[in-house]
């Protein structure tokens, strides 16, 4: 039996916890079934369509968020309102930052998002009492660093083919946390428009659109429908981030 399914029918685990596949590999997985009961009792499910703001800059934080299906978009808005992306979060990943009194970033759902809501109190008497839920935020924040310094790499050493590979790799490896990406195609919807791509890796919408067409035709990708895109083997994919053919 898959580690993810290991408890599925541990009654000692809230229903709803135990057909959430995004709690083993979340902040939540760090929680016992004690735990997670307590945070259970204040825990809230939405969806929300994609355009949805999730959070304001600036906005006072009441609740945190783990992301269980979709794809959220981290904006900043400079003072004259130019707004820059800078960040993607897909599920299971944490949306907030514990102990901070309000939002610094702009939260959008990128796609359709559905994420499980519970109050900043509640969770940060858990952080203060869990030296595993604080581990595992700290571990979560370490790898949003990492992340964040290889995504500085992409934009200032990487050419612009190299980018969009960049891109398209980092959707196919975190779209579906259920998914073995080692095994066969990977498919999604690209969830952002292609002058929000553009945005986000500092080109142009032609030469976003130059070269998914380069790796369509080099078959790295497959395109469906100018938005659904197919990734036959995710090690090519991989290797065009490092490589400008």
């Amino acid at each position: 039996m898959s580690t993810a399914r290991k408890d599925v029918h541990n009654s000692d685990i809230p229903a709803i916890c135990r057909a959430c596949e995004a709690r083993h590999k979340g902040v939540c997985g760090a929680l016992t079934p004690e735990q997670l009961t307590k945070l259970n009792r204040f825990t809230k499910q939405h969806s929300y369509q994609s355009g949805h703001e999730l959070l304001s800059a600036g906005e006072d934080v009441h609740r945190y968020s783990n992301i269980l299906r979709g794809v959220v978009k981290l904006s900043k808005l400079l003072a004259d309102g130019r707004q820059q992306i800078v960040g993607l979060q897909f599920a299971p990943d944490f949306m907030g930052r514990p102990f901070r009194e309000q939002s610094n970033v702009i939260a959008d759902a990128a796609t359709d998002v559905r994420v499980c809501s519970f109050p900043k109190a509640v969770l940060e008497e858990l952080v203060r009492e869990s030296p595993q839920l604080e581990h595992r935020l700290h571990e979560q924040t370490l790898d949003e660093l990492d992340e964040a310094r290889e995504w500085m790499l992409t934009l200032g050493r990487k050419s612009a083919g190299e980018k969009v590979a960049s891109f398209l790799f980092l959707i196919a490896a975190h779209i579906d946390p259920e998914l073995d990406v080692h095994e066969g195609p990977i498919q999604f919807e690209l969830p952002l428009k292609r002058s929000d791509i553009a945005d986000f890796l500092g080109l142009t919408i032609e030469t976003v659109s130059r070269q998914i067409t380069k790796l369509r035709k080099a078959g790295v990708i497959e395109v469906e429908n100018n938005r659904t895109v197919i990734v036959p083997d995710l090690e090519r994919l991989r290797s065009a981030c490092e490589r400008d053919d």
